[in-house]
């Protein structure tokens, strides 16, 4: 019996005749092939020798420049390993950085800049079932790995990750000229000791949500207004704001808001009536009375317009205690600077508003013979002192201040001598590339991020962030962008996430499972791995016990074996009666043929091949239907060209007995490359991944495609020793596709969470898709405006839950010039 394998129909003409020279080197007296292939090989050796002494100039024509070791390949990378790669990549030998440790990047030197897109959200379960709507991500990247979720923010790891062996840069550090005492100080703690940006004091979300400030999304907060709010810079406009509030039956409520601009001119100040009953005006403190608050008709909801008008979408609000003003208010809003936390104090003990104006303005506030606070004066004070605060740094802030409001002076004694300051060098990646007068540079949701704020800007969304760096006049040289609608999308598309994970892994697991049967009474377990391992490493069986007839569930380690089994075992005899083998019906399985055919065309399986070895028993036993399912094989699609039986003969009955020599086949790497090398150059083959030594099956990598194509025009020859071969279809970064895919409580499914698994999810899926779709646009516009040379790195960051182990995705290529 023989197998044809054929190349796919774009590129079928054009490789004919190396195809057909290649497949002549199998036949034995062409003397004339065999010197040329030994030629090849030579070729092969001299190049390789080059490229291990370092000399990758002479390397002719073009290859990859980027490539994951072999022993690395199948390992998920963590992010001290990416950062290892974004060091070289970025300072190379110049810089003392050695070569990863798990990866090759060829010609460093020529690197131009690096760029690294995080998405959070995604895994790479998520990248592999929507595999189809990704095809800028799974054609433009020729280096893909499996990534380690990471607790840590990635983007601030970057940047601020240690770079090793670098004696040679020095960047000096001005806190080691600050007094000792002064290091430990709460504001300089904080805030460093540089003079920054206003948005070096915008309260994050976490130190919100922690001071408890009304934040969207928080529970108890659904009822109130959100304010219009758009990227901020340095540049953005402060307002001042303050509220007066009384006590009512339903609690402590607004009436008197007042704001003032950046120039301290009042744009804002209204009397607000309560919408209850009041029990306490607190004029006191408030300056409120009942007579005030008679003829007075405006709301809180009219408030709430007022300032959602007057607000522009980049407005940043400044008060003392805002978190109060913006209860009162029933506003939320994302940009904030409270200079109660400001001039921090030890402990959390905060300064009152009206010694901060006295101590640090010189200006008299709140005083005893005004009757109750003036909110325009107050908010004018709170803006001053954040403005003053920007302008003059927390070091001189500490110093000019420190007696008169944190109590304490300094030993002369103890600073360090002016004439000889003390300095370091800093290690931190940021610093090392700004010493050398490269720009770094951040796009994202807001974050504490370990940068320069001038190196900052934060965006509300994907498209802001894309718009923002397309925008720019000059392409940053270390440059790093968070996209993270994904992120928001699933904690808000499904309140089970786990279920949602289940349905990916089940969909991606469907791929590597077949159907067979009818199988004798008392057919077991063991005999159907023994029958189905010709194919491939079996994962499990699962026996489906019906009423009169046994089937069987397999599920294989690799796609490939899915798409043997169907090719081979379909119509088999086994005691006298013929077993069918059929893909799983269901809903995911419909796009299944495009999806196979991506995955051939795929980059990573350009040049690979799938191999197995059977013994000589099982190749006499297995003969090709010339259907499938009653089905015409679709040649071009499946690379095969089916062969009826011969004569009209059966294929041979199998026993119990004969089953075993299906489990006995066994192929090592050096039968390996004396079978395959005669087609081309080599460059690896990897073995069965349990154990190598009872291989069965292997996957070889060619030089190039050309290698791959001339093995399967050769399939009949190849079938005659007992190799059946077939296009690689499984990534080469994943041991196991199926492994990858399930989570651990799989096998303890009961049958209606499996039946709950393949339900239809109609809406969301499609929604994704969408999404996904979205997203690959937006990187391939992103990748089209880096510049050549640019090492462009995409990571889809992974999930780890207490359910579950969601593994992330690296892809990475250097872009080069068209």
């Amino acid at each position: 019996m023989s197998l044809n394998m054929e190349s796919s129909s774009s590129s079928s003409s054009s490789s004919s005749s190396s195809s057909s020279s290649a497949a002549a080197a199998a036949v034995p007296g062409n003397t004339k092939k065999r010197k040329s292939i030994n030629h090849t090989s030579h070729n092969v050796t001299k190049r390789l020798k080059i490229e291990e002494e370092g000399d990758e100039e002479l390397l002719c024509g073009h290859p990859k420049r980027i490539s994951v070791l072999l022993d690395h390949l199948q390992q998920a990378i963590t992010l001290n390993e990416l950062t290892e790669l974004l060091h070289y990549a970025a300072l190379g030998k110049a810089g003392s950085i050695k070569q990863p440790s798990w990866c090759r990047l060829h010609h460093q030197k020529k690197i131009k800049g690096v760029n690294v897109v995080i998405v959070e959200g995604l895994t790479q379960s998520h990248f592999y079932k929507h595999y189809l709507a990704l095809q800028h991500l799974r054609t433009s990247y020729s280096t893909r790995v499996t990534f380690t979720p990471s607790a840590d923010n990635i983007a601030s790891k970057l940047f601020s990750s240690e770079v090793p062996n670098l004696d040679c840069l020095s960047v000096h550090k001005p806190d080691n000229e600050l007094h000792k005492t002064l290091k430990s100080h709460p504001v300089i703690s904080k805030f460093g000791t540089q003079r920054k940006g206003l948005t070096a004091y915008i309260l994050t979300q976490e130190e919100m949500i922690k001071k408890h400030y009304p934040v969207k999304g928080i529970p108890g907060y659904e009822e109130y207004v959100c304010s219009e709010s758009d990227c901020v810079t340095d540049s953005s406009p402060l307002y001042g704001l303050d509220c007066e509030m009384c006590l009512t039956e339903k609690g402590y409520e607004l009436t008197r808001v007042s704001v003032v601009d950046s120039d301290g001119n009042c744009v804002l100040d209204e009397l607000v009536k309560p919408q209850n009953r009041i029990f306490n005006y607190l004029t006191k403190f408030s300056g409120i009375t009942a007579t005030m608050l008679q003829p007075v008709k405006t709301t809180l909801r009219d408030v709430q317009a007022k300032l959602r008008m007057l607000l522009p979408g980049n407005a940043v609000l400044v008060g003392h205690s805002i978190n109060n003003d913006l209860m009162a208010l029933k506003l939320i809003h994302p940009y904030v600077i409270d200079t109660a936390l400001l001039y921090r104090r030890d402990f959390g003990q905060k300064f009152k508003l009206k010694v901060l104006a006295d101590i640090v303005l010189k200006r008299q506030i709140q005083t005893e013979e005004k009757k109750g606070h003036n909110p325009t004066e107050d908010a004018l004070a709170a803006l001053q002192l954040a403005q003053y605060f920007i302008k003059t740094g927390p070091v001189q802030i500490v110093k000019l201040h420190l007696e008169e409001l944190w109590g304490y002076t300094l030993e002369e004694s103890a600073d360090i001598p002016t004439d000889t300051p003390a300095t370091t060098s800093s290690h931190r990646f940021a610093d090392v590339l700004h010493t050398l007068g490269r720009s770094v540079a951040y796009l994202g949701k807001r974050s504490d991020i370990t940068l320069d704020l001038s190196n900052q800007k934060w965006h509300s969304s994907d498209k802001e962030v894309l718009t923002s760096f397309r925008k720019q006049t000059k392409c940053p040289f270390f440059s790093v962008l968070q996209m993270s609608s994904f992120s928001d999308h699933l904690r808000t598309c499904s309140s089970h996430p786990e279920q949602h994970y289940q349905s990916v892994c089940a969909h991606l697991r469907d791929m590597c499972v077949v159907f067979a049967g009818p199988f004798p009474a008392g057919f077991s377990e063991r005999e159907v791995s023994q029958l189905f391992c010709c194919s491939g490493q079996v994962r499990k069986v699962k026996m489906l016990n019906t009423g009169v007839r046994v089937h069987a569930e397999v599920e294989f380690e690799l796609l490939e074996g899915a798409l043997l089994a169907l090719k081979t075992l379909n119509g088999l005899i086994v005691h006298g009666q013929a077993i069918k083998v059929q893909r799983p019906v269901y809903e995911s399985m419909l796009d299944l043929d495009l999806t196979l055919d991506a995955l051939r065309a795929d980059p990573l399986n350009a040049s690979r091949l799938y191999a197995v070895k059977l013994s000589p028993s099982v190749a006499e036993s297995i003969v090709l239907p010339g259907k499938v399912n009653g089905h015409i094989l679709d040649v071009e699609c499946l690379h095969v060209t089916p062969v009826k039986k011969a004569n009209g003969v059966l294929p041979a009955e199998m026993d119990s007995k004969g089953l075993e020599p299906f489990a006995k086949s066994k192929l090592s790497e050096e039968a390996v490359r004396e079978t395959f090398s005669n087609f081309g150059a080599m460059e690896r083959v990897i073995l069965s991944a349990k154990s190598k030594k009872r291989a069965r099956h292997a996957c070889i990598e060619f030089k190039s495609s050309e290698g791959k194509r001339a093995a399967l025009s050769a399939a009949e020859d190849l079938f005659r020793q007992n190799f059946l071969i077939c296009p690689s279809l499984t990534p080469p970064h994943l041991p196991s596709w199926v492994a990858m895919t399930t989570p651990v409580s799989a096998d303890l499914e009961t049958p209606e969470d499996q039946k709950m698994t393949h339900m239809h999810h109609g809406f969301q899926d499609q929604k994704l898709d969408v999404m996904m779709k979205k997203l690959d646009r937006r990187l391939r516009k992103l990748f089209r405006c880096l510049p050549d040379g640019t090492l462009s790195v995409v990571v889809l960051l992974g999930h780890t839950s207490a359910n579950a182990h969601q593994p992330g995705l690296c892809l990475m290529e250097v872009k080069q010039g068209s």
